[in-house]
């Protein structure tokens, strides 16, 4: 009888490790509190590790296909007068072993790929669990009550597992001092290859044109506010309108489909750091275990993890302690370089004064591009 293997969370992650378990004969399960996948969030690159996964899945045709080909970002002024422009690593293509393209598209391969080799409950989340040596007792918040092998929370910043298994999200989650809004929005507002972006002091605003498709982005640096709620899209909407009421320069009239989206992806730019991502028959994927989000390549760490956890479970079926150990050790090993670069890409991205703006805009004039 096959290993049966939970994962909480139908992302970029989980889809990825449905994938592997399922090709190499787990009975696999995956649940994910949205109704849906959404159509926001930055677009993200695959690179590194996760290179070679998604070659060995058969995907890499589709990735290719859905690639935004950006190779430049230009900063403006309120007027809209370019400032400052500098080439990006997205025009390479794929041929380089990388490609970017959006969250939404590459969530969506990935959960095509796992659909034959998973059940998906959608609109649903665990409640409850209970393990023991031989496997974990998992309640739902609607479905009924099963038992696994393994559960692997790979729910993303604000994970269910982790909280029920590892404890409160205070313990393991720092605010970085900077929040970030994206939502789909209705026109380009540079070429088709081109990022465009205006700074205010400690504000960034830019939309992405993302295949077609183009994605507008709000970042800003604060201090954690202190009733916030990952859940509650009203109070986001808020937070971005009183952060960039009359501070968007041409992007004025992106505000008013701030007020109006139905799909508005809004959360803190924070660290997650544990111990430990590993008790008894559960363990931990991607951003719930450890990540610095949005300025690190959690996205490639996911896919890169994912295969690495499905590996070792495969490799000793019978010793789940050291297989999720040997997981681990592997995992935090690849993630070290991702976390070290948030300051110069928040410096970058995000200058805290005008001074600072100028600089980075002199800087990018002044000095060679490769």
């Amino acid at each position: 009888m096959s290993a049966s293997v939970l994962i909480s969370g139908a992302g970029i992650g989980g889809s990825t490790l449905a994938y592997w378990l399922g090709r190499n004969g787990f009975d696999v399960t995956v649940v994910e509190r949205a109704a849906g996948q959404r159509s926001s969030g930055n677009p993200i690159d695959v690179r590194g590790a996760a290179w070679r996964v998604v070659e060995e899945m058969g995907v890499l045709p589709e990735l290719r296909a859905a690639a935004t080909h950006v190779d430049r970002l230009t900063f403006v002024d309120a007027a809209g007068r370019r400032k400052a422009s500098m080439r990006t690593a997205g025009g390479r293509g794929a041929a380089s072993g990388e490609v970017e393209l959006a969250r939404a598209e590459l969530a969506a391969i990935l959960l095509e790929s796992a659909e034959g080799q998973a059940r998906m409950f959608w609109g649903d989340s665990i409640s409850g669990l209970e393990q023991d040596e031989s496997g974990v007792d998992v309640t739902f918040e609607h479905a009924a009550p099963a038992r696994f092998d393994y559960v692997v929370g790979a729910d993303g910043l604000h994970s269910t597992v982790r909280r029920l298994v590892f404890g409160a999200e205070r313990d393991f989650v720092r605010h970085m001092g900077m929040y970030v809004a994206t939502l789909p929005v209705d026109r380009t507002f540079g070429g088709d290859r081109e990022v465009v972006m205006y700074n205010e002091p400690g504000r960034s605003v830019s939309v992405h044109p993302a295949g077609g498709k183009p994605l507008a982005a709000f970042m800003f640096r604060a201090a954690a506010v202190p009733d916030y709620d990952y859940r509650d899209t009203a109070q986001h909407k808020r937070l971005v309108l009183d952060a960039f009421d009359g501070r968007t320069g041409i992007f004025g009239d992106l505000l008013d489909q701030v007020r109006a989206a139905g799909d508005l992806y809004f959360d803190s730019v924070s660290r997650v750091s544990l111990p430990r991502w590993t008790a008894g028959r559960v363990t931990l994927l991607g951003d719930a275990g450890s990540s610095l989000s949005l300025f690190g390549d959690g996205s490639s760490l996911a896919i890169a993890g994912a295969h690495t956890l499905a590996a070792e479970l495969t490799r000793t079926p019978g010793d789940p302690g050291a297989a999720l150990y040997r997981y681990e050790q592997r995992q935090r090993e690849l993630s070290k370089p991702a976390l070290r670069g948030f300051r110069t890409a928040g410096a970058l991205i995000v200058p805290a004064s005008r001074v600072a703006i100028a600089l980075r805009d002199t800087a990018i004039r002044v000095l060679p591009q490769r």
